[in-house]
């Protein structure tokens, strides 16, 4: 089987929701496809420097790939994931000490990676608001992509503390 199809050559792509449907690749449901494309690789590189998250960021990547199944069709992604990052970012954050600033990305590479896949969730979830004003978004996507975006913040903390790193606190202007 050939990788190339010369079918999207003049601009025009399929998705598949409930039958197949030619969208432009200017659409903004293929935007938010390769956001969140963008983030699964970026989850990727991030499990490689994160040992003790791998499994849990494997996961994650398996629920990315189920929200976008969501936005074109059907997916298993529910509710029961979101609280699953609930309850890991309360597991991280309980050792942590408490936040008294803002923090910039940085410190150790894990946590730098952290902060990217941070950034680029925020990224994916505007995109999919975009997308859900033309296309029917499940609410429980909104959700995920929101509270993952929290989940890589604490992981980042939560890297830096596991290395020895202090967070890089922003100083108050005076």
């Amino acid at each position: 089987m050939k990788i190339y199809t010369r079918g999207g050559d003049q601009g025009q792509t399929r998705i598949y929701a409930d039958k197949p449907v030619k969208v432009s690749k200017a659409d903004t449901v293929l935007a938010c496809y390769g956001d969140i494309d963008e983030l699964n690789s970026q989850v990727g590189l991030l499990a490689c420097h994160a040992d003790s998250e791998t499994d849990f960021l494997h996961g994650v990547q398996q629920n990315l790939f189920q929200l976008g199944y969501a936005i074109s069709a059907t997916s298993s992604l529910n509710e029961s994931d979101v609280l699953a990052l609930e309850q890991r970012i309360d597991s991280l954050a309980a050792p942590l000490p408490p936040q008294r600033s803002f923090i910039l990305p940085g410190g150790h590479v894990s946590a730098a990676q952290a902060h990217v896949c941070r950034t680029v969730c925020r990224r994916a979830e505007r995109t999919l608001v975009a997308a859900s004003m033309e296309h029917p978004v499940p609410a429980t996507t909104m959700a995920y992509l929101n509270r993952l975006s929290d989940y890589f913040f604490v992981l980042a903390r939560s890297l830096n503390a596991s290395a020895g790193q202090p967070d890089i606190s922003v100083p108050a202007r005076g």
